[in-house]
Parts: C-alpha cells; sequence; structure tokens
C-alpha cells in the first residue's frame, strides 16, 4: 500500500540548459547549499542558484536562476562534479583528469593543480586528516587494479597511498580508512590503511551497473544480487534486512528513513524502517539519482527534478487515516532522530492516543488498551 512520501518538482527546465541546442545532454550534476552545477556532454559546466518557495497552501516550488556557464576546452563530457565548500572548490572529471575550479567564477585555480589518469572518484565524507582545509579525493586510476588516495587543498594536490585491489574496480565509497569497492564479481571493504580485506558477496558488473553508496558512519548501501539493495558496514555484516528493488536498478539514495531507488521507468521509495515499498513515482529516461545534504535530485538527459519530501507529521497523520496503525507507529518512532525531543514527546503521545481510538473502533480493545496506557 501507498504512502505519499515524496513530490516530484522541476528545478531545471531543458531550455534554460540548452535552449534549441537538442544534441547538449546532462552528465552530471553536484549541489551545494543553494549551488547547482550542471555537466553537459559538450564540456560546459553551468552554475545555478536554486531557490525554494513556499506558497501558502504550502505547495513547494523552485526557481532556478543560471549565474554562468563555462567551456573546459576539450571535446569530452564532463563525467563528474563535486564541491569542497570549505575551499570553494568544485573537483571537475573530464577526460581522466580532475581539475580544480573556483565555485563561483568556475576559473581553474592558477597553479593548475590536478590529477590525472582518474576513471573515477568519490570524496571522503568522514576524514581521517582532520585538516579542514583539506579534502580527501579517492580515484579509481587508469593503472589497471589501482587505487589512489589524495590530500587536495586550495590549490595543490597531494597523493597519500595507493592500493591495489584483487581485480580490476568499477565503483568505490569511502568511511574513514574504509573503502567499499565493486570489482569484477564481487562486493568487498577494503581498509587502505592496514591493507586488511574482506569480502562481502559476489556480484557480476558485466551484467549490471554496481551501486556502492556510503550512507551514514561506517555503513554503506549495495545493489545486491537478485535485485536486493543491501547494507554492509564496515566489518562486513548488516544490520538492517534488505530493501527489494527491481533488478536494473540505476542509482540510489538516502533521505531518512527512506531508500529511494532509479529504474529505466520509476523511481521507487522504500522504508529502511520496515523494508515495505511505501511509494513509486513514474519517471522515464532518468539517469541520475543523487541526494546531497538531505535533497534528493534526479535528472533526465534535459532536465533535473527534486523529489521533494513530505513532513513526516503529515505522512504519519495518512497512515492513520488510513487506519494504518502499525506502519503510522513504525513511522512515528523512525521520525524521533528527525524531531526534536520534547516536541517528539508531544506528538508520539498523540499518535499512540489516535491509534488507540481506532484499534477501538475496531473492537480490538487489548490494543488499543495498551496504546491509551
Amino acid at each position: 500500500m501507498s504512502v505519499k512520501a515524496f513530490k516530484l518538482v522541476s528545478a531545471v527546465e531543458r531550455e534554460m540548459l540548452m535552449g534549441d541546442k537538442n544534441y547538449i545532454n546532462i552528465e552530471c550534476i553536484e549541489c551545494c547549499g543553494k549551488n547547482l552545477y550542471i555537466g553537459t556532454n559538450d564540456c560546459f559546466i553551468y552554475h545555478f542558484l536554486l531557490d525554494e518557495n513556499v506558497s501558502t497552501a504550502g505547495k513547494i516550488t523552485f526557481a532556478a536562476t543560471k549565474q554562468l556557464h563555462k567551456y573546459l576546452g576539450l571535446k569530452k563530457p564532463v563525467s563528474e562534479l563535486k564541491a569542497a565548500s570549505a575551499l570553494t572548490r568544485l573537483l571537475v572529471l573530464c577526460d581522466n583528469t580532475i581539475t580544480l575550479v573556483n565555485m563561483i567564477n568556475l576559473e581553474p585555480v592558477p597553479t593548475g593543480a590536478r590529477i590525472k589518469g582518474a576513471v573515477t572518484f568519490t570524496l571522503n565524507e568522514n576524514p581521517v586528516s582532520g585538516d579542514p582545509f583539506c579534502v580527501e579525493v579517492c580515484i579509481i586510476s587508469v593503472k589497471r587494479r589501482t587505487i589512489q588516495m589524495f590530500m587536495v587543498f586550495e590549490d595543490r594536490v597531494q597523493i597519500v597511498k595507493e592500493v591495489f585491489t584483487p581485480e580490476q574496480p568499477c565503483a568505490v565509497a569511502v568511511d574513514g580508512y574504509y573503502l567499499c569497492l565493486a570489482l569484477t564479481t564481487q562486493y568487498i571493504i577494503l581498509n587502505y590503511n592496514t591493507g586488511v580485506s574482506q569480502d562481502l558477496f559476489p556480484y557480476c558488473s558485466d551484467e549490471k551497473r554496481p551501486i556502492v553508496k556510503r550512507i551514514g558512519r561506517q555503513e554503506f548501501l549495495l545493489a545486491g544480487p537478485g535485485g536486493l539493495g543491501m547494507f554492509a558496514t564496515v566489518d562486513g555484516i548488516s544490520q538492517r534486512a534488505p530493501v527489494h528493488w527491481s533488478e536494473n536498478v540505476i542509482g540510489a539514495a538516502l533521505c531518512f528513513p527512506y531508500v529511494v531507488a532509479l529504474d529505466d521507468e520509476f523511481i521507487t521509495v522504500h522504508s529502511m524502517l520496515d523494508q515495505q515499498q511505501k511509494q513509486t513515482l513514474p519517471f522515464k529516461e532518468g539517469h541520475i539519482l543523487q541526494d546531497f545534504e538531505g535533497k534528493v535530485i534526479v535528472a533526465t538527459n534535459k532536465g533535473v527534478y527534486i523529489l521533494v519530501p513530505l513532513p513526516l507529521e503529515k505522512q504519519i497523520q495518512d497512515l492513520l487515516a488510513s487506519h494504518r496503525v502499525e506502519e503510522a507507529l513504525v513511522l512515528a518512532k523512525g521520525a524521533r532522530r528527525n524531531i526534536p525531543k520534547e516536541k517528539f514527546q508531544v506528538m508520539y503521545k498523540r499518535i499512540l492516543q489516535q491509534a488507540g481510538f481506532i484499534q477501538f473502533a475496531q473492537l480490538q480493545f487489548l490494543e488499543a488498551k495498551e496504546l491509551f496506557r
């Protein structure tokens, strides 16, 4: 049964990006605060400011204002963008090279600092260096079976470690010293400081696109066999039951308490609390799904959209209105980490009371008694 957990709202229309130039496609996106960056197949970066507007009726819309666009001078697509806001730098991957550009004017840093030979890269969101003016970058190198760790400063880069892997890596996520890697035939956890690795489960990267996503401290979300979204800690164990995705998931994101997944035709929303599928949104030709500081963004080749979460209290009231008492209570308990303690206690008492009356009306007197108590 469905819950209305998210609404899909347009953020950047195709005309704003490409006008009548049909050959332009969106390759990658990055969002940092109100700043939205888009990398395209014709080697441009576009910078928009996103403003969220809420009407008196509570309807949310987004207004995107184009700031500038910049041609990187190559005939290659911009394949990845990552913001390092503490350094006011944008890391841009194009033609196997990561360039540092200024987040405001998109100009390359004067020193020309860059990282060459990168297939893909990610940032360490739980850094080990303790230096606030540095970001830790992990790249899959063009050298076979090689991962490299870098420290990136405002105007220079420094290699820290090179690690060799048992098979060719094709996707990576980082937490502290731990790398979660999708190799050719399996997922592994590798501690790049000690060199100790642990196999997670088999997976064939030739058949499907692997997904490796850090979702919290020492925990990752992976696309497992049989269309399962699997959770794994750095110790190689799973503390949550898997969610059932479709076989051809392209991307996944976390917006607690939901895991959102994108396939060829739909965006699906599963609860991490009871693993049930809660919502399905038709979405054709999507190829990017990412979350940025709690904001979930999806994109086709031509447009960018934001998945706006409905307030948890509204979702709980909707469940109670349809007499889905158990689901409402599970969601209410899960909401504890998102709501201040005093406000939560008042809300939770009211929900227990409402749930009690619903059970009472259904002549479930023992259950009602427990809830009233």
